[in-house]
C-alpha cells in the first residue's frame, strides 16, 4: 500500500525537476515528479491492454501509481462513437500518490471520438498524440466535428503530435504474412512502444507478456513485438518528439518489502484465499457472473491447489444458496456480486442471519438503479447492505479504501464472520475493483490467526442430567452460537428460517422468545470488536471530512492540497460501517462542521445524522466516476470558510 506521508507535489501538474542535454545527436531528457497519461480509443482498440502493460512496466520500475480504467458496458460498443470510447488513465510518480489524477498531462487519442470525449479533461499545454489515419471526414462527422480539429486551430493551446499510427504499424509489419486488417490491430502496441520510449519504461516484461499471451500463435506474437519495437524506434528517431522524460522510482514512498502491482479484485481474491488458509478451512465461492465482480470468480477458479472450490451458478439466488450450504458444511463461504445481485440474494442473506452462519457477501458496487451503469462506479448500496432485507436482519458491513486494501478488508470481513457467526457485507466498488496500485506482499506472520473451534460434543445438561447439544447456546463474550459440522455424532440439531427457540433451536412462535432473539442478534452485531476510528488532525481544525470506501484517495489528496495552502482540516475514514467504531460519536462532537463526500446522494450522512444527531453536510456525486481531488478541495475550502 502507498504511504500516507503528506506530499505537496500531489497537486503539481507534472512539475519539471530538471533537464539534461543528451550527448551530440541524442535527445533531451527531462525529469518529472509525476505524470498522468490517458490512452483512449474504441473499445476494440486494446486501450485496456495497452494501459495495463504500461502500468505493469511502471510498477516494475518502482514508481508509485494509481490507475482508472473506463470502458463501455457493451462488449463491442459502436465503433467511432462517443459512447464507444474506452480509456485507461495512469498516474505515476516518484513519491506517494493516492488517485489516478484529475487531468491528464498526455492524451493518446486513437480516433476523433476519443479526442472529443476526453479533450475537456486536458489542461492547456498538455500533450496530445493523435492517430491521424482515423481522422477521416466520415469519422469526424460521426462525432460532430464540422472541420478537422487537427487543422482548425482548436488545439493550438496544446502540444499536438499528429502521428499516422495505423500506417506506420502496417508498414512495420509488411514482412509478416498478415492482412491489412490484422496488421492494424497492432497499432496499440505501436502506441505503447512510443510511450514506453517517451517515459523510459522497461520493455522486457511486455515482450515476454506478448510471447506468453500468443504462445499458440507465434506469428501474431512476433508481429505485436515488432509493432511495439517500431513504436519505440519511432520515438527515438522522429523529430516530432524532441524530448523524453524520466520519473524516478518512488524509493522513499514505500516501507521495505516485496511489492507488486495489484487491482482491487485481485487483492480481494488473494485476501479470501489467505483468510481460508489462516482459518484452516476450505474456501467455497458460489457466484453468478456480473460486472464488475466477475474477475474474483475468474481468479479464485485458478486456485484449487489452495483448497478453493468455485461454483458458477445459474443465477444469483443459486449462487448464494450454494454458498450458505457450504457454510453449513464447515467451509469459509463467499458469494460475489454487484448491486442488482444483492437485491436477488436478500432473502438468503436474511436466512443466513437467522441460521447465524459465517458467510461473506462481496458487493462490488456499480451505478444503479436496476441494471444502471454496469461498468461505472458508485457507492449507493450502503443502505441496501444495512437494511435491504425483511424483518430485523442486522449484518456487519466492511469497506476497503484502496485497491491494495481490499486484501486486508477481506481478512477483516472473514474474521468478523467466523468469530461472530454472521453474514458480513464487504462493500468494494468498480473504481477499486478495476483500479490498481503497488501492494506490499505481507509476511505470513503478519496475517491474523482465524482458526475456529467447531462443536465436538454436547454443550448443555438438562434438568434430568442428560447431556444434549443446543445449537443456539451462545458464547458469553461474542454471543456467537456453536458451529457444528453436519454428521458429527451427537450433534444433530435443527436450524432454519422460521424463528427458533433460544438455546434449543426448536421452532418457536412465542412473542417473548422472538423479541429476545431479535434483540440478541442485534446485540451480537452491535458488540463486534472493531478498532477505534483514527483522526488525522495535525492543526486542531474546526472542520472534519469523514469518508468511507474508495473516496479515501480523492479525500486525502484534497486534504493535502488544503494543508499545503495553509488551511486546517481534519480527516477520518471509516472501514467499519456496521457497527460504527465506538469512539465515532466522541470524534464527531469535537468539530464544528462535518463534511461527508460520497458517490451517492448522502447515505452515510443519513446514518450519521440519525445515530449521532450531528448536522453532517453531504457532498455528493453520482456520475459514475470517482471524485477529483481539485473538486473536493474546492468544496472543502467552501465548508471551512462558510
Amino acid at each position: 500500500m502507498t504511504s500516507q506521508v503528506s506530499s505537496p507535489t500531489e497537486q503539481a501538474d507534472g512539475a519539471v525537476l530538471g533537464e539534461q542535454r543528451g550527448a551530440a545527436g541524442t535527445k533531451d531528457v527531462r525529469r518529472l515528479e509525476r505524470v498522468i497519461i490517458r490512452f483512449a480509443g474504441d473499445s476494440g482498440d486494446g486501450m485496456q491492454l495497452t494501459g495495463d502493460r504500461f502500468t505493469s512496466e511502471t510498477a516494475s520500475f518502482g514508481n508509485d501509481l494509481s490507475t482508472l480504467p473506463n470502458f463501455p458496458a457493451e462488449i463491442r460498443a459502436p465503433a467511432g462513437t462517443l459512447p464507444g470510447v474506452s480509456s485507461f488513465q495512469l498516474h505515476f510518480a516518484d513519491h506517494d500518490i493516492l488517485t489516478p489524477g484529475d487531468a491528464p498531462n498526455v492524451l493518446v487519442a486513437m480516433n476523433p471520438a476519443a479526442l472529443k470525449a476526453n479533450i475537456g479533461d486536458l489542461p492547456r499545454g498538455a500533450e496530445i498524440i493523435v492517430n491521424t489515419d482515423e481522422f477521416t471526414k466520415r469519422a469526424m462527422q460521426k462525432v460532430g466535428y464540422a472541420a478537422s480539429p487537427l487543422e482548425d486551430g482548436s488545439l493550438d493551446g496544446y502540444q499536438l503530435h499528429p502521428v499516422p499510427l495505423t500506417t506506420l504499424t502496417v508498414e512495420a509489419l509488411k514482412e509478416f504474412d498478415l492482412s491489412r486488417k490484422e496488421a492494424e490491430r497492432s497499432k496499440n502496441m505501436f502506441a505503447l512502444g512510443l510511450l514506453s520510449w517517451m517515459y523510459h519504461r522497461p520493455t522486457e516484461g511486455t515482450e515476454k507478456f506478448l510471447r506468453t499471451k500468443f504462445a499458440k500463435k507465434p506469428d501474431i506474437a512476433a508481429a505485436n513485438i515488432a509493432a511495439f519495437r517500431a513504436g519505440w524506434n519511432f520515438g527515438e528517431t522522429t523529430e516530432d518528439f524532441a524530448v523524453s522524460y524520466e520519473v524516478a522510482p518512488a524509493a522513499q514512498a514505500f516501507p521495505v518489502g516485496t511489492y507488486r502491482n495489484i487491482s482491487g479484485n485481485l487483492a480481494l481474491a488473494y485476501g479470501l484465499v489467505a483468510a481460508s488458509r489462516q482459518a484452516d478451512l476450505p474456501l467455497y465461492l458460489g457466484s453468478y457472473p456480473i460486472t464488475p465482480a466477475s474477475d474474483i470468480l475468474h481468479e479464485l477458479s485458478k486456485h484449487k491447489n489452495f483448497g478453493v472450490r468455485t461454483f458458477q451458478a445459474e443465477d444469483e439466488i443459486a449462487g448464494i444458496g450454494a454458498a450458505l450450504g457450504a457454510a453449513f458444511g464447515g467451509a469459509l463461504a463467499v458469494t460475489t456480486t454487484s448491486g442488482p445481485g444483492v437485491a436477488l440474494k436478500s432473502e438468503t442473506i436474511g436466512l443466513a442471519v437467522s441460521l447465524e452462519l459465517p458467510l461473506l457477501v462481496v458487493d462490488i458496487q456499480r451505478g444503479g438503479p436496476s441494471t444502471g451503469l454496469p461498468t461505472k462506479t458508485e457507492q449507493a448500496d450502503l443502505l441496501q447492505a444495512m437494511y435491504g432485507r425483511n424483518g430485523e436482519a442486522p449484518v456487519p458491513v466492511v469497506a476497503p479504501r484502496t485497491p491494495a486494501d481490499c486484501f486486508d478488508a477481506a481478512l477483516e470481513a472473514a474474521r468478523i464472520a467466523l468469530v461472530y457467526r454472521t453474514p458480513v457485507f464487504l462493500l468494494s466498488d468498480g473504481y477499486l475493483a478495476n483500479g490498481s496500485e503497488p501492494w506490499r506482499i505481507p509476511e505470513l506472520d503478519e496475517l491474523p490467526d482465524l482458526r475456529v473451534r467447531f462443536a465436538t460434543g454436547p454443550n448443555h445438561t438438562l434438568a434430568d442430567g442428560t447431556e444434549v447439544f443446543w445449537p443456539y447456546k451462545r458464547d458469553a463474550r461474542t454471543l456467537a452460537r456453536p458451529w457444528a459440522i453436519p454428521g458429527t455424532p451427537g450433534l444433530e440439531h435443527r436450524i432454519g428460517g422460521i424463528e427458533k427457540q433460544d438455546g434449543t433451536g426448536n421452532i418457536s412462535y412465542d412473542p417473548a422468545n422472538h423479541d429476545f432473539m431479535v434483540r440478541t442478534r442485534q446485540a451480537k452485531v452491535d458488540g463486534i470488536d472493531v478498532p477505534d476510528i483514527e483522526v488525522d488532525d495535525p492543526d486542531r481544525a474546526r472542520t472534519l471530512v469523514l469518508g468511507w470506501g474508495s473516496t479515501y484517495g480523492p479525500i486525502t489528496a484534497a486534504v493535502r492540497r488544503l494543508r499545503t495552502a495553509g488551511e486546517a482540516i481534519a480527516q477520518a475514514h471509516l472501514r467499519h460501517l456496521n457497527p460504527f467504531p465506538k469512539n465515532l460519536g466522541t470524534v464527531l462532537e469535537r468539530y464544528d462542521k462535518v463534511v461527508i463526500p460520497e458517490m451517492n446522494l448522502g447515505q452515510l450522512a443519513t446514518l450519521v445524522r440519525a445515530k449521532y444527531l450531528v448536522d453532517a453536510h453531504s457532498y455528493n456525486q453520482v456520475n459514475g466516476m470517482p471524485f477529483k481531488a481539485e473538486q473536493l478541495a474546492t468544496a472543502l475550502k467552501e465548508a471551512i470558510d462558510g
